[in-house]
Parts: C-alpha cells; sequence; structure tokens
C-alpha cells in the first residue's frame, strides 16, 4: 500500500513537472541568460562564466537536483563602435526523483546590445536562444502492482506496463528584452521580459500531439540605488506565468563595499557582501548571502518550504550555489591628440 501511494505521488510530480515546471533558480541573477536571453554578453566585461548548482527536498524521496552552466560574450560592431552583440552558450540538467525524471537542455544565445541615447545612459537588448531540449525518465527503480508476488515485492516479475516512449527530443527558441536605465554611477533600473518555448514542442510519452510544452511568460524588474558612501540596496521582483501555474517572487539585498588601503576610484569596489531575503509567495521564503571579490562573485541561498508540502519536508526546501567570473581585458591607453597654436 505504501509502495502503491509513493508511485501514485511520484507520478503526479512527473505530470506537474511535463505541463509547466521549467528550470528555475532562487538566485535568478545569479543565472543571466536563464532568467532572459537578453542578457547574453550583458555586463561590465569581455567574457563571463557562469555555473549554478541548485538541490530541492533533499528530505523526501523525490528530491531535484539542477545544475547550469553558462559562457557568453561581448563584441563591438565595427560600424557602430557603441553598440555590442552578445554570443554565448548555455547548459542545463535537471534531476528528478527515482525515475530519474530528467531535462538537459543546450542553447547558442544571442543578443544585440544598443545604446538609446548619446549619453550612454539607456540601453535596450534583444535576446534569442535556439537551442535542443531532452527530456525523459528511467524506469528500472520504478515498482508497480504486479511485482507484488503476494507476500513481497519481487523486482523479476514483469511490470505489466508498457511505455511508447522513455525519452523526447525537440528543438526550442526562447526571446526576450531587456531595457537599462542609469541614473547615476551606482544606479540602476533594469526592466526585461521573455518569452520561451515558442515553438510549443510536443512531449506527450504516448504520441499524443495534444500535450504541449506551455509557453512561459517571464518578467523581471531591478532598482540598484546608493543609500550610503559604500552601502547600495537592490529591490527586485521576477513574475513568471506557464499554462496555470505562476510564480511571484520578491525581494531586497544590501551590498556593503568592503573599504580598501588603496583610495583610488578604480580599485577601491573589489571587495563587497551582501544579504537580503526574498519571498516566493504561496510557497517559500528565501535567505541570500554573496561574496565578490575582483571579477568573482558568489552567492549562497536556502529556501524554506511554508507550501502544503512542509509535511513531507519538514520546511527542508532547497540549497543553492552561484559563481560568475567576468574577465575585462586592460585596454591601452591612447594618448588624446591637441592641435598647438601656432603662437606657442
Amino acid at each position: 500500500m505504501i509502495k502503491n501511494v509513493y508511485i501514485a505521488f511520484v507520478f503526479c510530480l512527473l505530470t506537474n513537472f511535463l505541463v509547466a515546471q521549467d528550470i528555475h533558480f532562487s538566485q535568478f541573477n545569479m543565472s543571466p541568460v536563464n532568467l532572459n536571453p537578453a542578457f547574453t554578453g550583458f555586463f561590465d566585461g569581455d567574457y563571463r562564466g557562469v555555473a549554478n548548482y541548485r538541490s530541492q527536498w533533499s528530505s523526501v524521496p523525490v528530491s531535484y537536483s539542477t545544475v547550469s552552466l553558462q559562457a557568453d560574450m561581448r563584441h563591438e560592431m565595427k560600424k557602430n563602435v557603441s553598440d555590442r552583440v552578445g554570443l554565448g552558450i548555455l547548459f542545463n540538467n535537471d534531476v528528478a526523483g527515482d525515475s530519474k525524471y530528467g531535462t538537459t537542455q543546450l542553447y547558442i544565445p544571442l543578443s544585440y546590445i544598443h545604446k538609446v541615447s548619446a549619453d550612454s545612459n539607456f540601453f535596450m537588448s534583444l535576446g534569442l536562444q535556439p537551442g535542443i531540449s531532452s527530456v525523459g525518465f528511467k524506469t528500472n527503480k520504478l515498482s508497480f502492482d504486479s511485482q507484488w508476488d503476494g507476500d513481497a515485492y519481487n523486482p523479476a516479475l514483469a511490470t505489466g506496463e508498457n511505455f511508447p516512449l522513455v525519452k523526447k527530443t525537440y528543438f526550442d527558441v526562447n526571446t526576450g528584452l531587456v531595457l537599462q536605465y542609469q541614473l547615476k554611477q551606482r544606479s540602476a533600473i533594469t526592466l526585461g521580459i521573455a518569452l520561451s518555448h515558442l515553438t510549443s514542442p510536443k512531449i506527450s510519452y504516448f504520441k499524443n500531439e495534444d500535450i504541449q510544452l506551455d509557453p512561459k511568460l517571464n518578467s523581471y524588474l531591478s532598482y540598484t540605488y546608493p543609500i550610503g558612501p559604500q552601502i547600495d540596496l537592490s529591490a527586485e521582483y521576477l513574475f513568471q506565468k506557464q499554462g496555470k501555474y505562476i510564480e511571484n517572487v520578491v525581494g531586497a539585498r544590501v551590498a556593503y563595499t568592503i573599504p580598501t588601503k588603496d583610495v583610488s576610484a578604480e580599485k577601491s569596489g573589489k571587495q563587497a557582501v551582501n544579504a537580503g531575503m526574498y519571498l516566493r509567495t504561496k510557497d517559500a521564503p528565501i535567505f541570500r548571502v554573496g561574496y565578490n571579490i575582483n571579477q568573482w562573485q558568489f552567492g549562497i541561498s536556502y529556501d524554506v518550504n511554508t507550501s502544503a508540502f512542509k509535511a513531507a519536508t519538514n520546511r527542508r526546501g532547497a540549497i543553492e550555489f552561484g559563481l560568475i567570473y567576468i574577465f575585462k581585458k586592460d585596454k591601452p591607453f591612447v594618448p588624446k591628440k591637441r592641435a598647438c597654436p601656432v603662437y606657442m
């Protein structure tokens, strides 16, 4: 009886995942290209590497494990040096439960970053993210009613189940738009809108053409403002809708820049710590801490589950790690030439 309930629970989770559950991170700004393809190349530097890991519901048998790796770059346009082109690669892998239900994605994100105003305070980025996705599961660790021999569970017995397919691979396309306005040196407003799964891929394991992956709408808003000489406040809001599923995440972080002995403006902000709290409505509060040093950014978050599933999780939600490295080339100094008056 317990096994039957467990199997039913697992497949209910799989059904929900098939309908609308995309890969996501609580530290969504630590996984920028997953958040919006228009963030490809949208950073202060030349090359960027990103790694994310999330372990969710480890206290129950249907835990989730998610890994994301990203690398992107930006390149100046020859004819319009104020604009940039972004190019990258994105790999995601998510595994859940005893069936090892997995999602593997490989995308090639592209973007065009345009300076809207002459004073370079207003930027717009358009992104496109074509790629290949694969979803599937394994049955070797699942148990079924027909494997009960009357006294005990016998894995040697036939399952009595027929799965036409256990894996599905499809072409996928995502797109997005990001607008950013720099109010001052340490203050900016950023708005992003993205739409995923434009191809509405068919994902049925029983060859049902009516079962498709719903498009996902993603909206992101952030505001950063200095509240002290070395303290910045960042407020963020994330809205996602996929089919009938809706996610709202709102929160804020405070960052403190650690003073250094070198008082030059170029080196004074090389180390900073940050901490904040976010709320995923009807699900979990999220606690975050981070540390930045030179080109490195580290982040750790923990979700405390408060939904109805807390009866199984004992409020243990998810732990998540994020890492970003940005490489910036040293630009050669080019002295400005000035005509010398003839009378000097």
